[in-house]
């Protein structure tokens, strides 16, 4: 009988990426053991050294190689300031690679889990009656719309003053489709859905809800909750767990997931799932934080979970992506972690990036 396969580009990045991708690689491995199913991995650069190598932030090998597989695990990207300034503007790893990236695939789907069970919330800058029974929310992010994607000028007007305009845009089927992910995403989970927008102020925003309003009756079972972006930023602070499922434009998304790795103490605990309609790709949500790359520091954690998130959401592997999950809860419940993360308050026993993924792949081995 022909074992299931499935081809993964891997983009390791810039930074650390290399060395938590390692890490990752090291889990889908043990995954594979206990499964069965094979993963064919097939690397090619992509960011910052990848210009310096290559002339292209997103090579045409990258991209060729990646339009042959089934799903793209990529690592964060970006080099040192100094380092950034030798790359021409259009080539630099944001505007060169990541945003042609979700252009090619239209990823327009994005998952960011903040999830804070009883293991990590010595993580948290927050009380512990405030994030008690711990956190799990999952934001929905639009991805491929809005101020990011929006038409931009820039020059000098009649007044002989420099200006720059960009345009928010998203028309009404790039909405719908992103509020249909995130009803589904509510029903499978608490049927609790908050939309967060800024229709006060904004036109955009009262076109996001007047679409949310048309599509809502489909998901009868779902209750939505409406809150203002700032708003939302303040309750997330002040109550966290009042939130299950949150979908949000582009910018807003960006900036309420960062303020997410906050609530956790860190945006090395958050990995992400970029879904387009055809292709996906998966990575953490934080930087490549080149400053701590190659001294063995960094926590493998987003780039774990960003596997598990593939699995599940790539390849239909639910009970694989459980047991990595379980994994990771158990390693750092038995009190391990990496420098990074270290608790100022000690008490923990702190390893290199390479035995934390160890642990965790041999967890999952052992589940």
């Amino acid at each position: 009988m022909t074992k299931k396969s499935f081809t993964i580009a891997v983009l390791e990045g810039d930074g650390i990426g290399p060395e938590i991708t390692r890490e990752a690689v090291k889990v889908l491995k043990a995954v594979e053991q206990k499964s069965g199913v094979v993963f064919e991995l097939k690397y090619a650069p992509f960011g910052g050294q990848a210009y310096f190598d290559t002339g292209a932030s997103f090579p045409e090998e990258t991209k060729a190689l990646c339009d042959a597989a089934d799903a793209i695990l990529k690592g964060p990207i970006g080099l040192s300031h100094e380092q950034s300034k030798k790359i021409p503007v259009e080539e630099q790893p944001e505007r060169g690679g990541l945003l042609p990236l979700r252009r090619r695939y239209m990823t327009y789907a994005n998952f960011r889990p903040v999830y804070l069970p009883p293991e990590l919330a010595h993580f948290s800058p927050l009380k512990p009656r405030v994030i008690e029974g711990g956190i799990d929310i999952m934001m929905v992010r639009e991805l491929v719309g809005g101020l990011y994607f929006g038409g931009k000028e820039q020059g000098v007007n009649a007044q002989g003053r420099r200006y720059v305009k960009e345009s928010l845009d998203y028309d009404e089927d790039q909405i719908a489709r992103i509020m249909h992910v995130a009803f589904k995403e509510a029903r499978k989970r608490k049927k609790v859905l908050h939309n967060v927008h800024k229709s006060n102020v904004l036109m955009s925003s009262v076109l996001w809800n007047e679409i949310l309003e048309e599509i809502a009756p489909e998901y009868p079972d779902v209750e939505v909750r409406h809150v203002i972006v700032d708003a939302a930023a303040t309750l997330l602070c002040l109550k966290p767990t009042q939130f299950d499922v949150m979908v949000m434009e582009n910018m807003f998304g960006d900036i309420l997931s960062d303020l997410g790795g906050g609530l956790l103490g860190s945006l090395g605990l958050m990995p992400s799932a970029c879904i387009g309609e055809q292709k996906s790709y998966y990575e953490p949500s934080h930087g490549s934080a080149p400053d701590i790359a190659n001294q063995g520091i960094a926590n493998p954690y987003s780039m774990i979970g960003s596997v598990a998130l593939m699995l599940e959401k790539s390849f239909g592997m639910d009970e694989e992506a459980k047991a990595i999950w379980a994994a990771i809860r158990d390693v750092f419940g038995a009190g391990y972690t990496t420098p990074d993360l270290g608790d100022p308050e000690g008490g923990q026993h702190v390893i290199e990036t390479s035995a934390f993924g160890d642990r965790v792949a041999g967890a999952v081995l052992g589940a």
